[in-house]
């Protein structure tokens, strides 16, 4: 389901891993999976890193940690500050869909792959960039109180560490930004802009 996007409040998930690649954030053998069941793929975000071979749990990664193992819901956990260049690697959408099937509504980064990018948007993820200086800012507040939160406002498209009250402005593509606020997907604004526009009837042969 769509979800009209405007502004959000939430503690974050801090994934500081630079080049965090595709293959990391869901790993080759889910591709070939028939369904698009959000929570399977929910399930596959950064799986490889979360459970050893045994799949057990590797407590030394930040998302099994008890401050961040909590499941997103709304206004906990819908925001991941990550490394720069997340996104690299191979273009699979399948990591897109294991974002957005975790829950997270937000990714936070200095840089990311630019198709990876384009995915999290077609997904109704809100990939945000920020300065490098910012993300670190975001990295050390987590580190200091894990309750941090941080507001992503869409409409003035700026990003707001609340624990500092420092906030930089990010940029997005108008088209995307005005279907993320309208909970329109590709198709859905053909529509629109058909019911808003008709095409003229076909001239009589």
């Amino acid at each position: 389901m769509n979800k009209v996007f405007s502004v959000i409040e939430s503690t974050c998930i801090p994934i500081d891993i630079d080049n965090c690649n595709t293959d990391l954030i869901i790993p080759a053998r889910y591709l070939s999976s028939t369904t698009r069941d959000p929570k399977f793929f929910g399930e596959a975000f950064m799986h490889d890193l979360r459970f050893d071979a045994e799949g057990k749990a590797v407590h030394d990664f930040v998302m099994n940690k008890e401050e961040f193992c909590e499941a997103p819901r709304e206004g906990v956990h819908e925001i991941i500050v990550a490394g720069q260049n997340w996104g690299s690697g191979s273009s699979r959408e399948h990591a897109a869909w294991a974002i957005a099937g975790y829950g997270v509504r937000v990714v936070i980064s200095s840089s990311f792959a630019d198709i990876h990018r384009n995915n999290l948007l077609n997904c109704f993820v809100l990939p945000v960039i920020v300065s490098p200086d910012f993300q670190q800012e975001l990295f050390d507040s987590i580190q200091a109180d894990a309750q941090t939160q941080v507001r992503v406002d869409l409409p003035s498209q700026t990003v707001t560490n609340l624990a500092t009250g420092h906030s930089e402005r990010f940029p997005i593509n108008g088209y995307k930004k005005y279907c993320l606020m309208h909970g329109l997907d590709d198709i859905d604004f053909l529509l629109e802009s058909l019911q808003k526009n008709p095409l003229p009837p076909t001239a009589a042969v």
